[in-house]
């Protein structure tokens, strides 16, 4: 596994950021309560549908030329159901993308972050409840008396009182994590550490200097050792050089008069390895969505994943962020590297990922075991609406075109729901994107 050469602080990192809001935390000094329930099967004729309805969206999708490449695929009881590509790792070359081909993860990553943590807790090197300024001397907040109870849950769980995406427009401006992370003091909190949803890049990269604190190991080895390798994530890595050594990776692409443009990808969130390090590809994310389901308690045990993936911190403004989640959300939380949805009436474990020229998606539903994985190389929203349509099928919910791929989208939409989607207009573009 190749790793491009990481400094003393791993950190923290690229995210989709969401709204902060004033929702005070479940009370709870650490995450414990499960929230997968006895498993049940789908109906096999659902899944098969499911499939073909995938596959022929999939087509549509290339036919538009609405994306440079995307690789995705559909888990169930542990095995791949489906995989399918669409498009090109690098459009200039028309070099195609396979399940080999390696993706900048962007967010994704912070799931990564979250599970060797819990490796180290169950090793006895820190607990949840660990306090930061018993760790890492650098660490301070505005409140000096919040800051002394602001534990390693608290930053995993994206509640640790500061604004959103606190200096994120300042390490897009090439100001060292190290400086970054030691300004945290000079920002006013708004609310007690705990109390309210606020997610970070720059502070959820503390993580890595806690881990080297008390392993005296680098976070990514420790990543590589206890995850990469023993599930065969044989492509798996982290940092620019990697991504660029691998046999077949995914170019990011920006949308032109002349199609699909690729460019140079951005070192910027590497810095922050913990939150948006790590590259992969989808035969590695299949492996890692299959552990996250409980099929691999070798490497994730069950009652790890019950802590990693119980509902935390209230996020209520997920419920608004676009039109699938108004449609279908009815709860949602922030948990350990992972949103907690109520989804059509059913626990999804979900999360998304966006640095310049990537996008990546996972989700699953634990009650059910069927997940689905989807990575791409371009801006644009049209590709984020499919998930939801997969996870439709799956449940057998109203069909509604979220990724407003079949035409006469609106029509169908409103017979369906009284939410009607709409295309989502591409933002100006940004190193990150902000949902």
């Amino acid at each position: 596994m190749q790793f491009q050469k990481i400094f003393l602080s791993l950190a923290g990192a690229l995210g989709l950021a969401c709204t902060l809001t004033s929702t005070a935390a479940l009370a709870v000094s650490a995450p414990a309560s499960a929230v997968r329930s006895a498993s049940q099967d789908l109906p096999p004729a659902r899944i098969k549908q499911t499939i073909a309805d995938y596959r022929r969206w999939l087509n549509r999708l290339g036919e538009r030329h609405a994306v440079a490449g995307l690789v995705t695929a559909v888990v169930v009881d542990g095995k791949v159901a489906f995989e399918g590509t669409v498009g090109y790792a690098d459009a200039a070359t028309r070099e195609p993308v396979t399940p080999e081909t390696v993706f900048r993860l962007a967010s994704l990553s912070k799931a990564f972050a979250t599970a060797i943590t819990g490796l180290l807790v169950d090793d006895g090197k820190l607990s949840w409840d660990t306090k930061l300024v018993d760790v890492l001397p650098y660490f301070k907040l505005k409140d000096m008396q919040a800051a002394s109870q602001a534990t390693v849950s608290d930053i995993l769980g994206q509640r640790l009182g500061l604004p959103r995406n606190t200096y994120d427009n300042m390490l897009e401006g090439d100001i060292p994590y190290e400086e970054l992370v030691r300004k945290l003091d000079e920002v006013s909190l708004v609310c007690g550490v705990g109390q309210c949803y606020g997610y970070q890049n720059v502070a959820f990269g503390m993580i890595g200097d806690v881990v080297l604190a008390r392993t005296g190991d680098f976070f990514y080895r420790q990543v590589d050792k206890r995850i990469f390798y023993p599930l065969g994530m044989s492509t798996a890595s982290y940092g620019r050089a990697a991504l660029e050594s691998s046999k077949s990776w995914a170019r990011p692409h920006r949308a032109s008069s002349r199609g699909w443009v690729p460019f140079d990808p951005n070192e910027t969130y590497y810095r922050v390895a913990p939150a948006a390090g790590v590259n992969a590809s989808l035969r590695d994310m299949e492996k890692w969505l299959i552990a996250q389901m409980g099929d691999r308690p070798d490497v994730l045990p069950t009652s790890l994943l019950d802590v990693l993936h119980a509902p935390g911190v209230s996020t209520p403004s997920e419920l608004h962020a676009t039109p699938w989640r108004r449609a279908r959300l009815t709860a949602a939380h922030y948990a350990m590297g992972w949103r907690v949805y109520e989804y059509g009436g059913e626990t999804l474990i979900y999360h998304a990922g966006a640095v310049a020229g990537y996008r990546t998606m996972i989700g699953f539903f634990p009650k059910y075991q069927t997940g689905v994985v989807t990575l791409w190389n371009s801006t644009g929203p049209t590709p984020s609406g499919l998930m939801p349509m997969v996870f439709d099928d799956l449940l057998n919910l109203p069909h509604v075109d979220w990724a407003d791929i079949e035409g006469n989208a609106k029509t169908r939409a409103t017979r369906a729901t009284p939410t009607t989607p709409r295309q989502v207009r591409p933002r100006r573009r940004r190193t990150t994107h902000r949902h």
